[in-house]
């Protein structure tokens, strides 16, 4: 086995837990959004989000399908944050762009 292959193999499960944390990065934002600054609501975009949303659900089932965990669960968590975001969004301006 090479030095790279060594090092990419325990690579992995710490890109695993970044790719779980990173995702919770979006709690303050999701704190702020339905709890503390809902009026601020309309300044946030709405299309950005759905991106958000669309790019990691695909990141989602194509780590499914090579059954790959690093892949999928961060960007799976990231998907429910990010859908949370474009729910609370479209909750508090009716759904402005």
């Amino acid at each position: 086995m090479t030095l790279i292959e060594r090092f990419g193999r325990a690579l992995e499960p710490v890109m695993l837990v970044m790719g779980l944390v990173s995702p919770l990065a979006t709690l303050p934002q999701l704190y702020k959004l339905y709890f503390s600054h809902s009026e601020h609501a309309a300044g946030l975009s709405l299309i950005t989000w759905l991106l958000y949303a669309a790019i990691a659900l695909l990141w989602t089932i194509y780590g499914l399908y090579h059954k790959n965990p690093t892949i999928w669960a961060g960007n799976g968590l990231g998907f429910l944050m990010y859908v949370a975001m474009v729910l609370g969004i479209c909750i508090h301006t009716g759904g402005t762009f």
